[in-house]
């Protein structure tokens, strides 16, 4: 076996947490993959999935009164998808607490990452009940929850794609004037947008360099939503 094979500390982790643990063990069986051998995740993450559907859930309803079930269908899964939530665990450093057997790639461990924050999910409801379960997935996903509120998507497309890499903990997202053409009474401006290293570079033009930035930040938006 590799990894962790002793219970994770449980001060520096639950500080980063915001939750003290009245039964550790339960946190330690959260940060357990299957592959480890011995009592696993699994069935937290079953029961984790559930708590954490239902308090997105709930913030979505109450955050967007006018939204149609579709749109808050489509957000949640956004909220909850795979490659949201190991981006949420790796924030956390859960990506080097889960104990995992011989062979298995951290690297490249999206799924079972975001298993593993759901399990702990459950792991804080089955510790402390509803109210702290509800409140840490708040904490865990406070930005992106942020973002349902009434009057989130009005914010221009600058503000809300440095919002969504400040979230991330990645550097504001910059801009290149790639070209710039025309007269000087009707100039057309070519600019790149690039944020962190997983998401592509998108390029857009406008009437002024802060239309073509605006445009572009919008086409990384529009790339980040259909991903």
């Amino acid at each position: 076996m590799s990894g962790f094979d002793e219970t994770p500390a449980p001060g520096d982790l639950e500080r980063l947490l915001g939750y003290r643990f009245r039964s550790p063990d339960l946190l330690a069986r959260a940060l357990t993959h299957a592959s480890h051998g011995g009592e696993h995740n699994e069935r937290l993450e079953f029961l984790g999935d559930a708590v954490l559907g239902l308090a997105v859930a709930e913030t979505l309803y109450h955050g967007r009164p006018e939204a149609t079930e579709g749109a808050l269908t489509r957000r949640r899964a956004r909220l909850v998808s795979s490659r949201a939530l190991a981006s949420a665990a790796r924030r956390l450093g859960l990506d080097q607490r889960l104990r995992v057997g011989g062979g298995f790639d951290r690297s490249t461990a999206e799924a079972p990452l975001a298993d593993a924050l759901e399990a702990v999910v459950a792991a804080v409801f089955l510790d402390g009940g509803w109210d702290e379960a509800r409140r840490f997935v708040h904490r865990l996903l406070g930005p992106d929850l942020a973002a349902a509120d009434p009057g989130a998507e009005d914010r221009d497309p600058k503000t809300r794609l440095q919002e969504w890499a400040q979230a991330r903990r990645l550097p504001p997202p910059s801009y290149v004037v790639l070209a710039r053409e025309g007269p000087s009474h009707a100039p057309r401006f070519v600019v790149r947008c690039s944020v962190g290293p997983d998401v592509p570079q998108q390029s857009a033009e406008g009437g002024s360099r802060r239309e073509a930035e605006q445009r572009a930040a919008a086409a990384c938006l529009h790339w980040l939503e259909r991903s």
